[in-house]
């Protein structure tokens, strides 16, 4: 099934901004600047790195962000580390899983979430994010 970027911004939108930690009690992204959740201000690639893998691994999908969204964010160090991520502050990579999900559904493919085992120490990703402190 094909969709627009927008069509999918929508729709990880409404799954996303429902659970996010950023999220103020009134329903509105809590975010000093809205705009910079890495998420949304680099979803074209987000979508387009989520579709160019086809498996159930979800390694293969991390790869696909670091690669073709993390290497372009300026959140990320020229050496591939992040700050942001390692605080568990990207949102992209706190509910990677929850935005694999709702695009892969949205576009008619399915993601199995039971596959999903011994993710590298200190990765965010995980089907229910905490938050460090």
């Amino acid at each position: 099934m094909d969709r627009s970027f927008d069509e999918l911004e929508a729709i990880v939108r409404k799954r996303i901004c429902s659970v996010c930690t950023e999220r103020t009690t009134d329903g509105q992204c809590g975010l000093e600047i809205p705009s910079s959740c890495a998420l949304f201000h680099l979803f074209p690639q987000v979508a387009q790195a989520i579709q160019s893998v086809n498996s159930n691994d979800i390694h293969q999908y991390i790869e696909a962000i670091r690669r073709n969204v993390c290497s372009v964010c300026r959140e990320q160090a020229p050496d591939g580390s992040c700050e942001t991520r390692q605080q568990v502050q990207c949102a992209l990579d706190a509910y990677l899983l929850l935005v694999v999900d709702a695009v892969e559904e949205a576009t008619g493919k399915t993601f199995d979430k039971t596959s999903i085992h011994n993710l590298p120490a200190g990765q965010a990703v995980s089907p229910n994010p905490q938050i460090r402190l």
